[in-house]
Order: structure tokens, then C-alpha cells, then sequence
């Protein structure tokens, strides 16, 4: 039977259509569906589902073995963190402890910060930040694009200091401030739980056997492994973080040297490893001049991670390694390392 296409209707006009092409254009649901992927989406509509790549020439010599990185610049804010950030907003308003005239009030290492600033540009709310006075410069001048106002603390005190300053913040101005507060608020690791988690086990095709995930305020890894423990309990799940507190791995957390997130889950992880800053930027310019991949610093540790893990399987014991890259590197070109050798 010959399919009858309904006609144009005023819902999807497109902005240069006259009237007689309105009365004789038709579209059928799936031309309807393509054009709408192109021009009907908003930014923020556009995170999650991030391309999950396979990273070929770091295992060359680890027959059986599989590294895929989740793309996570490829989220309008450039990050991880925004999927953690929308979910954040997106909880407070339904739960209406976002209204109206408030401002959004949190600490950031850059990241989680930007996220913030892009949702409150595109929503129309104000952002505070409180952030190290040491975080890159790239990461300054996106906030200041998108109009947030910056409050900078000690960066000898790292993102603990901000934590502090924000805390003092928010109790002296409950009346002006929604406090996120990402470190201890459930709909980080839920957005992760409900988001990236499924999104790896539907692009692996249930094949993932080790997640591996640097921690910041551990949202990431905590909703990731706790969804992909319940899909596959026997899936490995290998958190990270700095071996030192004093590092150069932006947003990453030493967690026995600084302020515990109230959202971190120890019982998740089945091998947490510690990964040198070193180890990290030697990462960052091996994958930019292997594998074509300019990635951020965290993203980076987090591929050594994957690596160290790897390397302990048996000769040729398979393995389906995902992990996050968190972000692009070119948030972080400013950094001296990219010009040592």
C-alpha cells in the first residue's frame, strides 16, 4: 500500500517557508524525526549519549584486550560534569529548592563550574563560584565567557579551600543561594546511575568487564559502577585517584589526605590505584600524538589506569576496559608539560 504523507502542518513549519510551500510540502514521521535532530534541539538537550572510542594503538601488545574511552568533551559544556550539573538543577527545581531569584552557588575545580555557568546562561540564572586561585587559565576565561562570578581561594588549599569558602558563603546567605553542593548531593552519582552506566552497557553490548574511573567529587564513578554492578555483578570496577596530595591531576582527589565527599562509596570499587601526575601528562601527549586524542589531564590518569590494570590479566585473557575522558585538553594547553620531554 502506498504511503499517504500528511501535510505540513503550522507545528512544523520551517522559519523560510511561504505560504503555498506550507500547503504542498509533506513530511513523513521519519523526515520529520531527522529534521528535528538537526535544527530542534536545544544545547542542553545535547547531553549524554556520548561516542564511546576505541583507543587501538595503546594495546597493540595486549592481545585480547579492548580500551574504550567515553568522549565526554562532546557534552555542550565540554565535560563529564554536565550530566551532573543538569541533574543537580534539574532535582532542585522539582523538589523546589531552586526558585526563582536565587543563585546557584557551589565550589568547583573548573569543570562542574562551567557546566554550572552554560545551564544558568541557557536557564537564566545567576552563578557563583568559589574555585583555587591555580586552575588553568582556559578554564577562567569559559567561566568569564559565560558570565559567572568567580570567587578565587588559596590554591595551596586545593579544592578543600573552596569547599570551605562556599560552606562559609552559603551560611551566611541562605536567602540568596541554592547551594548544589555536588560533593554531597545524590543527583551526581544519579545522573550516572541513570545516564552513563546504561549508556556504556548498551554500547558494549553487555560485553564491558572492567570500568575504570578517576574521582573528583566520585559522582562519576560511584553512580557508573553501583548501575553497571547491578546489570553485571561479576563486571570489575577499579576507581583512581592521585597517589600524592600534592598533584598536578586537576579536579582529582586524594581521598585520604582531604575532605571525604559525602557521595564517595569505598564498597563499589573492587581495586582502587593511585596514578602519578607524571604518569598522567606523559598519558596526555601519548595519546595526542598515537591515538590523534587531545584529552585533559584526569582523562589521561585515567587511561594509565586502564593500562596498569590490563597489563596484570593473564596472556591473553580478554578484556573490555571503559573509562571516562572526562574532557578536552584544550582546557589545559597553557600547562608547561606539553613542552617537556
Amino acid at each position: 500500500m502506498r504511503r499517504v504523507s500528511p501535510k505540513i502542518n503550522p507545528a512544523n513549519k520551517l522559519p523560510f517557508q511561504s505560504a503555498a510551500q506550507e500547503e504542498t510540502l509533506t513530511f513523513t514521521p521519519e523526515i520529520r524525526e531527522k529534521r528535528h535532530a538537526v535544527l530542534g534541539q536545544r544545547s542542553l538537550d545535547r547531553i549524554g549519549n556520548t561516542p564511546l572510542l576505541r583507543l587501538d594503538r595503546l594495546t597493540r601488545e595486549l592481545p585480547g584486550v579492548e580500551i574504550l574511552g567515553k568522549a565526554e568533551w562532546m557534552n555542550p559544556g565540554g565535560s563529564v560534569k554536565d550530566r551532573a550539573a543538569a541533574n543537580i538543577v534539574a532535582e532542585a527545581r522539582r523538589s523546589g529548592k531552586f526558585g526563582p531569584g536565587k543563585a546557584l552557588l557551589d565550589s568547583t575545580s573548573g569543570n562542574t563550574g562551567i557546566a554550572y555557568a552554560m545551564i544558568g546562561a541557557a536557564q537564566g540564572f545567576q552563578v557563583t563560584l568559589c574555585m583555587p586561585e591555580n586552575v588553568s587559565v582556559e578554564r577562567k576565561h569559559i567561566l568569564h565567557a559565560y558570565g559567572a562570578n568567580i570567587i578565587y581561594t588559596d590554591p595551596g588549599e586545593g579544592s578543600d579551600g573552596a569547599i570551605r569558602k562556599v560552606r562559609e558563603l552559603a551560611a551566611e546567605h541562605p536567602e540568596k543561594y541554592f547551594y548544589a553542593d555536588q560533593y554531597s548531593n545524590d543527583a551526581n552519582w544519579r545522573a550516572h546511575y541513570h545516564g552513563t552506566a546504561n549508556e556504556i552497557w548498551q554500547q558494549t553490548e553487555g560485553r564491558v568487564t572492567h570500568f575504570v574511573s578517576m574521582m573528583g567529587t566520585s559522582g562519576t564513578f560511584v553512580g557508573t559502577a553501583r548501575r553497571l554492578k547491578e546489570l553485571n555483578p561479576q563486571i570489575r570496577c577499579v576507581s583512581l585517584q592521585p597517589d600524592s596530595p600534592f598533584h598536578g591531576i586537576e579536579g582529582a582527589k586524594h581521598m585520604s589526605s582531604a575532605i571525604v565527599p559525602k557521595i564517595y562509596d569505598p564498597s563499589l570499587a573492587d581495586m582502587d590505584l593511585g596514578i602519578a601526575t607524571e604518569d598522567a601528562y606523559a598519558m596526555a601527549k601519548r595519546l595526542a600524538r598515537e591515538e590523534g586524542l587531545l584529552v585533559g589531564i584526569s582523562a589521561a590518569a585515567s587511561v594509565v589506569g586502564c593500562l596498569q590494570v590490563a597489563q596484570k590479566l593473564k596472556k591473553g585473557e580478554p578484556g573490555v576496559f571503559v573509562t571516562i575522558l572526562c574532557d578536552s585538553g584544550d582546557k589545559y594547553l597553557s600547562e608547561r608539560f606539553w613542552e617537556e620531554e
